[in-house]
């Protein structure tokens, strides 16, 4: 629960800086546009690319999951793992063809399902650590916290504490694509604030709460897991399933798990594409990715996208495992590089903010820490990136903090003494018009705002 806990922060402080500036200046391409402003060029064009691999590696590491999952029954598990792979790749291409709509129709219920399951797994999960599980099943006497004295907690000590960081960092990952929604929206003012709230409850509820009880029910080191002896791998939701002895009820979160599994794939090569075609249009990528057909589909970041795919094939050599994890290991260190730089940037806006002399009772939403929830959200980033040499394969480390530091450093930009003179000395200087008009909603809302012909 403290490594819970520690992500939830970081995640609440980070969604909360992009809800303020997304808030204030609702620009289009996202937060990444905001470390352009505010921190360097170099380093937004860093993060959008960033952004853009974060998401191409998420969906090979689903495809692989998603045949996994259907391995979990006996009648799949003679079946080649690529098989699955080729038929999720190309169910998602075909989600993708149908443009906005299909994504819209398919997260639509895909969500309701998720929620459903849940709610109905929570309920259940209770009654069993209350001791109220069939008879024929694990759980038909008090449960309680027994897995927290044997095997006990915190497994292989700080180490693990940290390695696993990364692994719910992946999870985590997601929940800052309200800001890529702030240019599209009629209301910034009315609409986000709501938004950036409920995140925060809905991902403590659900993720939180939902994984606290499989951690009463499933013990880490049960053979059953990915990895694990048995090599099933199969999901700690369908192992707590099955354990409680309802028949059917192991299938059904299992089919759950497989629903999910091939939604975050399409949102993958949504949020993959769009961002792409927001960087191209921006001019830091190829001119090609901007062309969109008749229906608004951006066909050719889609197309970029979608052939990450194939990666997921490296899974079917032996050390398939290992593959895996450099997959969760490279999405879950990408997502902590964006949460740290919207800290960043946030700090940099509030630094610009008042020197210019403007008071927070001007910024129209305030994120709920400040701008010392920042520093304690990216404090607590550096922290973990720094845990990870010790940890993940310094091969894998090193070539990730290598591509993002030639991303960083491409030669147009790159000037040492310029940069650290702007970065250190340099003030950004806020979007006048987009600030303007937010600090007006400001006013209109509280009743204060001058009637004047030309609306200023």
């Amino acid at each position: 629960m403290a490594l819970l806990a520690c992500v939830c922060g970081t995640n609440k402080h980070s969604v909360y800086a992009l809800g303020e500036l997304a808030v204030m200046y609702p620009v289009s391409g996202g937060f990444y546009t905001y470390s352009t402003r505010f921190i360097d060029p170099s380093w937004g064009f860093a993060m959008g690319w960033n952004y853009v691999f974060q998401w191409a590696i998420v969906l090979p590491l689903e495809l692989v999951v998603a045949g996994f999952t259907v391995q979990y029954w006996d009648g799949a598990k003679d079946i080649s793992l690529a098989v699955f792979i080729t038929v999720f790749w190309v169910f998602i291409i075909l989600i993708n063809v149908w443009g906005t709509l299909g994504y819209a129709e398919e997260e639509f219920w895909s969500s309701c399902l998720k929620l459903s399951a849940t709610v109905i797994f929570m309920i259940i999960a209770l009654i069993c650590v209350l001791g109220g599980g069939p008879s024929k099943g694990k759980f038909d006497s008090y449960y309680g916290a027994r897995h927290w004295y044997d095997p006990g907690a915190f497994a292989n000590g700080f180490k693990g504490f940290c390695s696993v960081f990364v692994t719910a960092a992946f999870a985590f990952s997601g929940t800052e694509l309200v800001g890529l929604a702030a240019a599209e929206t009629k209301n910034p003012l009315k609409s986000l604030p709501g938004a950036i709230r409920q995140i925060f409850w809905r991902v403590t509820l659900f993720y939180v709460l939902g994984l606290f009880f499989v951690g009463l029910l499933v013990r880490h080191d049960d053979p059953r897991l990915l990895g694990g002896a048995s090599n099933s791998d199969t999901s700690p939701f369908v192992i707590a399933s099955k354990d409680a002895g309802l028949i059917g009820f192991d299938s059904f979160m299992n089919v759950v798990i497989l629903v999910s599994v091939v939604s975050i794939g399409v949102s993958g090569v949504y949020g993959g594409s769009r961002t792409l075609t927001a960087l191209a249009d921006q001019g830091y990528a190829p001119k090609i990715f901007t062309y969109m057909d008749r229906a608004g589909r951006p066909l050719f970041s889609v197309a970029f996208v979608l052939l990450w795919g194939g990666l997921g094939y490296m899974n079917l050599a032996a050390t398939g495992v290992t593959v895996f994890n450099w997959f969760v290991a490279l999405s879950g260190l990408a997502a902590l590089f964006t949460w740290g730089s919207i800290c960043l940037a946030h700090i940099r806006f509030r630094k610009a903010w008042a020197y210019h002399g403007h008071t927070l009772d001007e910024i129209p939403f305030r994120a709920a820490g400040g701008v010392y929830g920042s520093w304690l959200g990216l404090a607590i980033i550096l922290i973990v990136l720094i845990a990870q040499v010790c940890k993940l394969p310094k091969s894998i480390f090193n070539l990730y903090l290598l591509t993002f530091l030639v991303l960083h450093c491409r030669l147009p930009h790159w000037q040492a003494p310029r940069y650290c003179y702007r970065f250190l000395l340099r003030v950004p200087c806020p979007f006048r018009r987009r600030c303007f008009l937010a600090c007006r909603l400001l006013l209109e809302a509280r009743g204060l705002a001058p009637n004047c012909p030309d609306g200023r």
